[in-house]
């Protein structure tokens, strides 16, 4: 017997065993893939012809970059940006996960800009374009990125 999270991540993998048969990465046009789980969003830049991964980027990556900068002490540390709580009521949460989406998309496309890749197919993954996933797409086409 099926629970409801293994029913919606089996029929996401069949979604995107179905987008795979229409969506191919080459050299001059590789695929922008798209991992989201319930914490981090990932990115990553194929070459399905070569089966190289080009790109690649999270903001578990953008996350450590930002710590080394910016001086936080870490997740119960007392500096940084979760030290200050958010009002009761508020849906911090879920737009920072839309921010921090587009910025993983802007980090992508800045990659794949210093490597010469301005076109690419964009994969889903299965998952809906909306939310975190249409957040990271925006912010790879505002970074100067072509779908």
């Amino acid at each position: 017997m099926l629970t409801d999270t293994n029913r919606k991540k089996q029929s996401r993998k069949k979604r995107h065993r179905s987008l795979r048969k229409r969506v191919e990465g080459t050299a001059e046009r590789p695929r922008l893939a798209v991992f989201r789980s319930t914490r981090h969003i990932y990115a990553q830049v194929i070459d399905d012809l070569l089966q190289k991964t080009l790109a690649g980027t999270s903001d578990l990556a953008l996350d450590g970059a930002q710590k080394g900068k910016k001086g936080q002490k870490g997740q119960h540390g007392q500096e940084g940006e979760k030290a200050a709580k958010a009002p009761a009521g508020e849906k911090d949460n879920e737009k920072d996960k839309k921010v921090v989406a587009k910025k993983v998309g802007a980090a992508i496309a800045k990659k794949c800009l210093e490597k010469g890749i301005d076109k690419v197919v964009f994969d889903r993954a299965g998952f809906k374009y909306h939310g975190r996933i249409s957040a990271l797409a925006d912010g790879a086409r505002e970074a100067g990125l072509k779908f």
